[in-house]
């Protein structure tokens, strides 16, 4: 059998004792809703590690959004170690899978890199920030995802942020690219203000710039970045399950990512929502490649 590629064609581990600063790894399903067919979500990551080998033998080339090669020069600093195994419909034992994996990565030393999955995997990716806090996070989304319970289940891709909101280790919240309708119920936005956290909209950052969500996240936190996919516009990343218009750009998502590099520290990546059968052309799949490239590219710049 021939073996899937891994994103970028990094290696699966480093050669003799050397140790990775970051670890990519996917996890197709976290808790599903009764009735709700997610498996479509499982096909993302290995689309994702598809789209990326045009770029997988320029590595080492100058990268313009970057200002410099990938790893600025120095030696490569990232494994994928492929996806851990998950079970639609198996929502407790996928929350601990990913929970426990973060935690290993994070305990190495490194900086865990998720690919996912629906809007629910977040979720127990944060939960193993738990002995590494505090942290902030940074949630570029269309929605605000603080839906107490949807269907009877509170671990659901409605619910990352009011789960997250109840984490002792997360020290505050900015959530950025809301528009349109979703999981916003007067109720949510409540929830959401009386917590503390910063609603940035997508027209605040089109009309002021990065600046309207960086401002907010203290200078030298931690940060974890949580990407859902329909936060960028349709125009430029179509396939997502709820497409809402007025989305940001990629450039503005990678200046953001970029801003929040020099600002603060990224402790943390996921990126979720990526729908493969709405993915046609392949766009989608090779715009959510860059970002992680962007990601990979400022921790590679942290000090």
């Amino acid at each position: 059998m021939t073996a899937l590629p891994t994103f970028l064609d990094f290696p699966t581990r480093l050669a003799g004792d050397s140790k990775p600063r970051m670890v990519i790894f996917g996890a197709g399903h976290g808790s599903t809703y009764p009735a709700k067919d997610s498996s479509p979500y499982a096909l993302a990551p290995n689309a994702i590690r598809a789209a990326s080998q045009e770029d997988a033998g320029l590595v080492e080339h100058w990268d313009f959004d970057l200002g410099g090669p990938l790893f600025d020069g120095r030696p490569a600093s990232c494994i994928d170690i492929g996806d851990i195994e998950t079970v639609m419909r198996d929502n407790a034992g996928n929350r601990h899978g990913i929970e426990a994996k973060t935690r290993e990565i994070l305990a190495a030393g490194a900086v865990p890199l998720l690919l996912g999955g629906d809007d629910s995997v977040p979720i127990p990716f944060l939960a193993g920030f738990a002995d590494h806090g505090p942290v902030w996070i940074l949630q570029i989304d269309a929605h605000i995802d603080w839906r107490d319970e949807l269907h009877g289940e509170r671990q659901g891709y409605s619910s990352p942020m009011r789960r997250a909101s109840e984490m002792a280790h997360v020290a505050g919240i900015v959530q950025v690219g809301m528009r349109g309708v979703g999981s916003a119920r007067l109720a949510e936005i409540e929830a959401a203000r009386t917590y503390g956290s910063h609603l940035v909209t997508a027209r605040e950052i089109h009309a002021g710039g990065i600046e309207a969500a960086l401002r907010h996240i203290p200078a030298g936190a931690q940060v974890v970045v949580t990407l859902d996919c329909d936060g960028l516009d349709p125009g430029v990343l179509p396939g997502v399950a709820a497409r809402t218009p007025g989305g940001l750009s990629y450039t503005q998502v990678i200046d953001l990512i970029a801003g929040l590099g020099k600002r603060a520290r990224i402790a943390g990546f996921d990126l979720v929502e990526l729908y493969p059968p709405a993915d046609e052309s392949g766009l989608s799949a090779l715009t959510a490649a860059r970002l992680l490239v962007n990601v990979i590219g400022t921790i590679a710049r942290q000090v």
